[in-house]
């Protein structure tokens, strides 16, 4: 079987896997960042889905693939927010993790070490696929995305998040993140991987999906805080496709 997956980018989570639900650990970034990326992803969902978020489990009845899903910070919330959850990662280490987790908290959550090319053998499909900060680590963004695409159903929503290239991500993403700050490992990221906004949708709609929006996360260093801009996709940044239905 063709594998987009990076043997060298698996080992490096599968040594901090039993991290991530560490908020001061080696993914403190994730956990910092992830109420906006909880917010974009909600409310593409509800949007696209024409649901409430105020309704108890707005997202019952949609089957959710969080590939690369890592200890599951996304995984989580979305199965208490109703979500039918597959949580596939090639890391054996963070599904053990993730799983571990998801029982203390009592969810049902079907984590799976696997990758997107064999749910795509499989034949699994589902309404949102998120490949949220996974795209810059496989071993070929198009071939990825393509996957990507074949495991979304008709109709079904893509979103995917990543870094941006260019002189400022080195200085935020690399030096800052990894060298002052050490909020991450160093090595974690490599820059030559990151992916434009252009590129991304480019390869997206290679791909055969259809993009309908994209928001840059914003870092405050001042406030210490994120935030979604409409337009400072500089460093990180969210994109969200659909798949034509025919």
């Amino acid at each position: 079987m063709q594998t987009t997956v990076d043997p060298a980018e698996v080992a490096k989570f599968e040594a901090m896997a039993a991290e991530w639900w560490d908020p001061t650990g080696k993914f403190k970034p994730l956990h910092m960042m992830n109420p906006v990326r909880l917010d974009y992803i909600t409310a593409q969902i509800a949007a696209e889905f024409a649901r409430v978020l105020s309704d108890d489990q707005p997202f019952g009845g949609l089957r959710l693939l969080d590939i690369g899903c890592g200890g599951g910070l996304l995984s989580e919330p979305m199965a208490r927010l109703g979500a039918d959850v597959i949580g596939a990662d090639a890391a054996e280490g963070n599904i053990k993790t993730a799983s571990v987790h998801a029982d203390q908290m009592g969810l049902e959550i079907d984590y799976r070490c696997t990758m997107a090319e064999a749910l795509v053998a499989e034949g699994e499909q589902f309404d949102v696929v998120l490949a949220m900060e996974i795209v810059e680590h496989v071993a070929d963004p198009q071939a990825f995305l393509s996957a990507c695409q074949q495991l979304v159903k008709p109709g079904g929503l893509f979103l995917c998040s990543t870094i941006n290239r260019n002189p400022k991500s080195f200085a935020v993403a690399i030096v800052g993140a990894e060298h002052i700050m050490r909020w991450l490992p160093k090595g974690t990221h490599e820059w030559s991987k990151f992916i434009t906004p252009d590129e991304l949708q480019t390869m997206i709609g290679m791909a055969g999906l259809e993009n309908v929006d994209r928001k840059g996360f914003v870092f405050n260093p001042l406030t210490w805080s994120w935030s979604i801009s409409d337009r400072d996709l500089s460093v990180n940044y969210v994109t969200a496709a659909v798949k034509p239905r025919g």
